[in-house]
């Protein structure tokens, strides 16, 4: 879906993949020299460490900016977190490849199947380091966008999302 062509406005919450929700303060030029003087930049906050970013305008489709998802996007995300996991790589190298080009493409359904995989091996053995690393920032990305799409706590958005992660480890018929 590109965005550059509708355009976003000051005030907007937009996600900037792999890092989460944040709201644009302004669209303008960039106060930093030699930055393409003439390129229009969106300037992000996120709303999770209030660290600041700029995207040229023109870069957004490239960077995967996007609008939040609406709400039976979310519905239909849970209905993937419920499902049953589907076989990953058993090595941890390829898992990890494979779950880090998940999580590059911004997509709520990506970070939820990187979630998914994740939450699915370690009920069998401990996570390595980068792997538990991606486990949460891949839940703090679901947790932090279902919270604000269906305007509740981030406590709450965990305990649903957890709730259905673990319906996805239940055998069918059980």
């Amino acid at each position: 879906m590109p965005t550059t062509k509708m355009g976003f406005k000051v005030g907007e919450k937009l996600v900037y993949p792999n890092h989460g929700v944040t709201v644009v303060e302004q669209i303008g030029e960039s106060a930093i020299m030699g930055m393409g003087a003439d390129d229009t930049y969106y300037h992000l906050r996120l709303l999770g460490n209030n660290s600041r970013l700029m995207v040229p305008t023109q870069n957004t489709d490239r960077v995967g900016l996007r609008r939040l998802y609406q709400q039976k996007e979310i519905k239909s995300l849970f209905s993937l977190l419920e499902a049953r996991v589907t076989k990953s790589h058993t090595d941890w190298k390829g898992r990890y490849r494979e779950n880090l080009e998940k999580m590059k493409t911004g997509r709520l359904e990506d970070v939820a199947e990187v979630l998914k995989n994740l939450n699915e091996v370690s009920k069998k053995k401990s996570l390595s380091f980068r792997e538990k690393k991606m486990y949460d920032r891949a839940k703090y990305l679901l947790v932090s966008e279902v919270a604000i799409v269906k305007g509740i706590p981030e406590a709450e958005a965990e305990k649903l999302i957890a709730k259905s992660l673990e319906k996805s480890l239940v055998a069918p018929g059980h």
